[in-house]
């Protein structure tokens, strides 16, 4: 199965790329029928530190520089950086998806930085990630979600990113997710009552869960302030924003430091 189209640029393979190296996923070959699943411990409740734009859009494009930041193991402590898209009509109707780099030791039992997809539908109470509930159907046979970023940033060294791809079929409102122009799968429109119309929120950059107040904090991205700039703090780049004609617009700011 196949998105109906593709936003404009995305369909004619012409998106800009950072000027840094894109970070890979191991590829699998599953039999034709299947698609990979990794096996995972646990789910975990995030409190989310990013920047958000309050607009009604299709989708996003966003360009993520991936680090391995520091986490604490042994805790419920997580750094990710990705792209999330929201409808919030109150503090209890909640609906999102969202996909990037996770560092998250309590589920998947190590410190590498890790391709995950999450979402929360109308029946759901706090985020789900990968395969772990029933909703996001994966149509890709060559991508494990959960699975380890083959390269990843260096402080004042080699720099590496991941393409991501957050979009809404115009013809079925299901929403995408692609990887470096590749689809990977769907949620289907079904499973939302008000994200399968329209966002109002989107979140780019860095969220973390633990005791930020306390001296064993998770590190956001590098670790490292924006104030050192590219090739020491982390950053989203490429920001592209799909809007209800299914081609991409481009917010004032074009690059957006994180920590």
């Amino acid at each position: 199965m196949k998105p109906s189209s593709y936003p404009y640029e995305l369909h004619n393979r012409s998106l800009p790329l950072a000027t840094n190296s894109l970070a890979q996923l191991p590829t699998i070959s599953c039999p034709r029928g299947t698609v990979p699943i990794l096996q995972n411990s646990k789910d975990s409740n995030n409190t989310m530190l990013c920047c958000v734009h309050t607009l009604h859009y299709h989708g996003s494009h966003v360009s993520i520089n991936v680090y391995e930041p520091k986490v604490k193991e042994n805790t419920e402590d997580l750094s990710a950086s990705w792209v999330l898209m929201l409808n919030k009509q109150d503090a209890s109707h909640l609906e999102s998806i969202g996909a990037g780099s996770i560092v998250w030791p309590s589920y998947s039992g190590d410190n590498f930085a890790r391709f995950h997809i999450t979402w929360r539908d109308n029946t759901l109470d706090s985020m789900c990630f990968d395969h772990d509930c029933p909703g996001f159907v994966q149509v890709n046979p060559r991508i494990a979600l959960g699975s380890r970023i083959q390269q990843v940033s260096v402080y004042n060294g080699p720099q590496h990113f991941i393409d991501v791809l957050l979009f809404k079929d115009p013809k079925t409102k299901d929403w995408w997710v692609a990887l470096a122009g590749t689809p990977i799968g769907y949620w289907p429109s079904s499973i939302f009552s008000h994200l399968k119309d329209k966002v109002t929120e989107a979140a780019l950059g860095g969220h973390v869960n633990g005791p930020t107040a306390q001296s064993y904090f998770p590190e956001m991205g590098s670790g490292h302030f924006s104030s050192e700039w590219f090739g020491k703090a982390a950053y989203v780049s490429n920001i592209k924003i799909v809007h209800e004609n299914n081609n991409y617009f481009t917010p004032d700011t074009e690059k957006h430091l994180l920590r």
